[in-house]
């Protein structure tokens, strides 16, 4: 039997362990820093940059891996993975703050990626007013019933609600514009009769149905396919100064089930994501939130792989939604929503725990009381 006891301390306000332990007070705040590590993955840095970042971090007894052949000059750039404590890697960015090649452009990135942002989820309603969505196909298809379920996911505790007039679960097919619309208006014509003040989204893949809802007061477009099925989604929304959901997706959904394929999910749909960002800045589009788009276009091995490694998402520097409720990452194929919504709180968990800023959810009561507890 072993005479000593040991135990990995993970996942804790590390402040609080060392205050158990009887760490001196006086200095526990600046000695947190040092028990607090991090590996940060930074991209196309220059055979010099990528030299003196790793030589800095290695004066500071921490380290940073780079490509094998930064030093035989064979390739002109190299990802890298600077990994040590707090305190070490803001020591590294204030030296890296009077070397030459811009390296203190990213001594200034280093330290805004470092500060602690908290973070606190918020719940986006989801009001399908289709007959064929996946999990409540036709159940808000009448107006009357839209209208009484809007207000009802608001009294839940809404913090917003997503309003969809086409149903984009695995296989199915596109609804024109025209039809969209058509169902559109009797819900956003009740909205703004009864003044409803909370934020409304249109999830809509089409630049017309966009054109619609925004000249009736609506400020934020929810586009599954990240600007993939409509080219003019973003000038659409630029010209009418709104706010963009932008979800990854591989394919349409017709499709985009047929045994998708990533070598890394994490690593290609956090790129992916940057990229249409940097597209709709470029456009001057200013509210942005990211959606790595559980179940669009991924296998469940890799959706769960995404959910475990959502923080990495918020180096994008834009809140991020996630959307699971009711999905077929449940593993429930009968139609029992009730049993999916208990499982969906319990994957929604752990996101809540890590501050992801949206949930996109059928069942608010639920999630808002899941909030509450935590």
């Amino acid at each position: 039997m072993s005479s000593f006891l040991l135990k990995e301390v993970s996942g804790v306000d590390i402040t609080e362990e060392l205050e158990q332990i009887g760490f001196d007070r006086c200095y526990i705040n600046q000695a947190s820093d040092k028990f607090r590590y991090k590996n940060i993955k930074i991209y196309n840095l220059s055979l010099p940059q990528a030299n003196i970042l790793k030589q800095t971090a290695l004066v500071f007894g921490a380290d940073c891996a780079v490509n094998r052949d930064v030093i035989t000059g064979n390739i002109e750039k190299s990802d890298v993975i600077l990994c040590g404590s707090c305190s070490q890697l803001k020591k590294i960015a204030q030296k890296l703050k009077n070397q030459p090649f811009k390296l203190k452009s990213l001594a200034d990135e280093i330290c805004e990626f470092l500060e602690e942002k908290e973070r606190k989820t918020k719940l986006a309603g989801i009001l399908n007013i289709t007959p064929d969505s996946f999990s409540d196909g036709g159940q808000y298809f009448n107006p009357e019933n839209a209208q009484r379920h809007l207000i009802s996911l608001i009294e839940d505790g809404a913090d917003m609600i997503d309003i969809g007039a086409e149903s984009t679960r695995p296989y199915s097919q596109p609804v024109s514009p025209e039809v969209q619309i058509e169902r559109l208006k009797p819900i956003l014509d009740f909205v703004q009769k009864e003044n409803v003040r909370i934020p409304i989204s249109i999830d809509t893949r089409s630049s017309a149905v966009a054109e619609f809802v925004l000249n009736k007061g609506v400020f934020l477009i929810n586009d599954v396919s990240g600007f993939d099925y409509d080219s003019q989604m973003p000038d659409i929304i630029s010209r009418y100064n709104a706010g963009v959901i932008i979800q990854h997706s591989k394919g349409s959904p017709d499709i985009m089930q047929n045994r998708p394929v990533y070598k890394n999910v994490v690593e290609e749909v956090f790129l992916e994501l940057k990229r249409k960002i940097n597209l709709a800045e470029e456009k001057g589009i200013k509210h942005i939130i990211a959606d790595p788009g559980i179940g669009f276009g991924k296998s469940s091995e890799d959706n769960f792989k995404i959910l475990d490694r959502i923080e990495e998402f918020y180096a994008l520097n834009y809140p991020i939604m996630v959307g699971v409720s009711r999905k077929s990452i449940l593993g429930i194929k009968n139609n029992d929503n009730a049993l999916k919504d208990s499982l969906s709180a319990a994957i929604s968990y752990p996101l809540i725990q890590k501050g992801v800023d949206f949930l996109r959810v059928h069942n608010i009561g639920l999630h808002r009381k899941l909030i509450s507890v935590i």
